[in-house]
C-alpha cells in the first residue's frame, strides 16, 4: 500500500481465545496501527487478562509487531525503517464487563496496552444502556465514573454499541475527545447499531472521531458477493460524516472479524442475545484488509474516496491522521 496513506485501524477482532493466531494480523500492511479486541460482555477480568498476555507474548515472539506504550509507538511523527517494517499493536474492550466492576482494572489493562473501551456492548449493564435496549436511560453513576477514569488513565471512551443516550452522556461527561471506534451513520442506513446525527455532532464537539466500519448489515450491503459494494458504502458513510461534522472527525474502524465463522455461529446458537436487525440478513459479511486496501481485485477505500473528491491530505486524515491527533490528546503514555 505504498501509494496509500498509513492505516490506523481503530477496531478489529481475533478469536477471543488464548489460541488466537496473532500472525493473522499481518494481512494488514506493515506500518499500520491496529486496535485488537480482547473482550466484551461474556469475558471476565481473568479471561481478558489471559488473552492480552498471550497476544502480547506471541506478538513479541513473532517480531513483526511493536507493542504500543505511547503515541510515538503507535504513530511516529517521522516513520523509520523499523516502524515501517512492523505493525503497532494495542487493544480495546467492547464492554465494561471485563473490569468486573473495579475501576482500578482500567489502569491494569492500560499497562498491558488497552487504549480504547466502550461501556456497553448492545445491552444494558452496570455502566449504562446498549443499542439493542428498548428502554434507554443512558449512563449510570458507575458509568459516569468509568468515563472519568478512562480520561484520567488515558484510554479512549468509545460510544460504539452503546445506546443513543449513553453515547450522548459520554460526550457530556468526558473532558477529552471521545470516539466511536466502529460506527456508521443511521441517516444512510437505519440500523440500531448505527449512530444518529445528534450523536455524531456531540462526538465531534468533544474533538472526537467516528470510525466507519465495513460490516455488511451496518452498511446495507450484506450479500456475500458484494465485496466491492461494501467498500463503496464505507466511502459513502465517510463522505456523509465529513459533510456532517467535518473531515477531521472521520476515520476507519473496519470491525473486521478474523473469527467471522465463530461470530456467525454465536448468532445462530444464541439468537436471543441479538435483535432481528442482526439475524434477518443471514450470515454476516465483513470487509477484510485486502478489500479495504484494494489488494484483492476490489477497488480499495483510498481510490473510492479519491473518486468522491477527497484530496490526498483528506485521505491521509481519514486513514489515520485524525485518530492519531485525538490519541495525542487522550493517551497518557
Amino acid at each position: 500500500m505504498s501509494h496509500e496513506p498509513r492505516l490506523w485501524e481503530q477496531h478489529c477482532c481475533l478469536p477471543l481465545l488464548p489460541t488466537a493466531d496473532v500472525t493473522e494480523l499481518i494481512r494488514y500492511p506493515m506500518g499500520s496501527y491496529l486496535s485488537v479486541n480482547i473482550g466484551y460482555s461474556p469475558q471476565t477480568t481473568r479471561d481478558s487478562l489471559e488473552l492480552v498476555t498471550q497476544l502480547r507474548r506471541d506478538a513479541l515472539t513473532d517480531g513483526r509487531f511493536r507493542l504500543v506504550h505511547d503515541i510515538e509507538d503507535a504513530w511516529p511523527g517521522t516513520p523509520t525503517a523499523e516502524t515501517e517494517s512492523t505493525i503497532a499493536l494495542a487493544f480495546d474492550l467492547e464492554d465494561a464487563g471485563p473490569l468486573d466492576g473495579d475501576l482500578d482494572n482500567v489502569e491494569l489493562f492500560h499497562e498491558l496496552g488497552l487504549r480504547s473501551l466502550l461501556p456497553t456492548y448492545n445491552h444494558a449493564n452496570a455502566a449504562g444502556c446498549g443499542c439493542l435496549d428498548t428502554e434507554d436511560t443512558g449512563l449510570t453513576a458507575y458509568g459516569r465514573d468509568l468515563i472519568r477514569t478512562l480520561n484520567e488513565v488515558g484510554v479512549f471512551a468509545d460510544g460504539s454499541h452503546c445506546s443513543r443516550r449513553t453515547g450522548l452522556d459520554i460526550a457530556e461527561v468526558t473532558s477529552v475527545p471521545m470516539i466511536y471506534s466502529h460506527s456508521n451513520f443511521a441517516a444512510l442506513w437505519e440500523h440500531p447499531r448505527n449512530i444518529a446525527d445528534e450523536q455524531a455532532k456531540a462526538c465531534a464537539a468533544t474533538g472526537g472521531v467516528i470510525g466507519v466500519n465495513g460490516v455488511g448489515i451496518f452498511l446495507g450491503r450484506n450479500e456475500p458477493a458484494d465485496r466491492a459494494g461494501r467498500v463503496e458504502a464505507m466511502a459513502d458513510h465517510i463522505a456523509y460524516g465529513a459533510e456532517l461534522v467535518g473531515i477531521e472527525h472521520v476515520g476507519v474502524g473496519s470491525d473486521y472479524s478474523f473469527d467471522a465463522d465463530d461470530f456467525n455461529r454465536e448468532l445462530a446458537e444464541n439468537p436471543e442475545s441479538y435483535s432481528q436487525e442482526y439475524l434477518r440478513y443471514g450470515q454476516l459479511q465483513w470487509t477484510p484488509p485486502e478489500d479495504l486496501l484494494g489488494t484483492a481485485g476490489v477497488r480499495g477505500l483510498d481510490a473510492a474516496l479519491a473518486d468522491r473528491g477527497f484530496s490526498v491530505a483528506d485521505r491521509a486524515a481519514v486513514f489515520g491522521g485524525n485518530f492519531a491527533r485525538v490519541a495525542r490528546q487522550v493517551w497518557r503514555g
